[in-house]
Parts: structure tokens; C-alpha cells; sequence
């Protein structure tokens, strides 16, 4: 599906488009700054390797702020984000590729809201992240 989806031509089973992010280690030191978080798990490899992880990890905010993009990013200008919830199950580290992905698992066409399975897979395919967003679209 290409341009704004509606309500209409969504159907459950449906896919979202992939969203691939390449995350770095300056994107953490950035995103520490933006959002106040300086827990140096997230930029300081030392400290990190002191606290018996094998380097810095990702912020959970920023792998919310990812799936958030994946979903705002399908429903378009004329979606409303109703609701957005992540659970993370795993941790993910700068250097690689995660591929944000989503389903449609439900859909009420009286209230006009698709529901969605989310979820952030690593390079090995294992689901770090899951999710679940609510989504309102237009009728045409």
C-alpha cells in the first residue's frame, strides 16, 4: 500500500513496511543529551563492560522512539497515534541493523482504529523489542 492508508483497505494479517535503523554510538551520546538520560550504559564502554555487559547498549526510549516511527511512518498525516506500549526483552547494541517491523492483528471499523503488533528484530532475527499500537485512520 502506497500514500495515506483508510480504515477501508486495511485488513487484518496485513504488514507493515519494515523501518531498518543502523544505530551508532554518537546517536546515543545524542540521544542522551536530548532526553536527559547520561546512565553511561548507553555511551561509556568502560563503564559498561564494568557493569558486566559486553559494551553500550541502546536506550529503551529510543527503541520506543523507533517503533513509534515504524507506525507513524505507515499511518500517515491523517492517522492519529492512539496508544503506544513496548515491552523490552532484550538488549541491542550500536553497530548493527534492526529491522522494525509490524502486523495488523485487529481492527474495529465502528471505532475506526486498527490494532497493531510491533516489534524490533535484531540481526540474528530475535525479537528485542514488542509492542502493540492503536492506530485511528481515515474513511474514505
Amino acid at each position: 500500500m502506497s500514500g495515506q492508508p483508510h480504515l477501508e483497505d486495511v485488513e487484518v494479517g496485513q504488514e507493515l513496511p519494515e523501518l531498518l535503523k543502523q544505530p551508532t554510538t554518537r546517536q546515543l551520546a545524542m540521544y542522551a543529551g536530548a532526553s536527559g538520560d547520561f546512565y553511561e550504559i548507553h555511551y561509556d564502554r568502560d563503564f559498561a563492560l564494568a557493569q558486566g555487559l559486553e559494551g553500550v547498549i541502546l536506550h529503551g526510549a529510543l527503541k520506543s522512539a523507533f517503533l513509534g516511527q515504524l507506525v507513524t511512518d505507515w499511518m500517515g498525516p491523517e492517522g492519529t497515534l492512539r496508544e503506544l506500549s513496548v515491552r523490552y526483552r532484550e538488549m541491542d547494541v550500536p553497530g548493527g541493523t534492526l529491522t522494525c517491523k509490524g502486523e495488523v492483528t485487529g481492527k474495529d471499523a465502528g471505532a475506526g482504529i486498527v490494532i497493531c503488533a510491533i516489534w524490533i528484530e535484531n540481526g540474528a532475527g530475535v525479537k528485542t523489542t514488542t509492542g502493540r499500537a492503536v492506530v485511528a485512520l481515515p474513511s474514505r
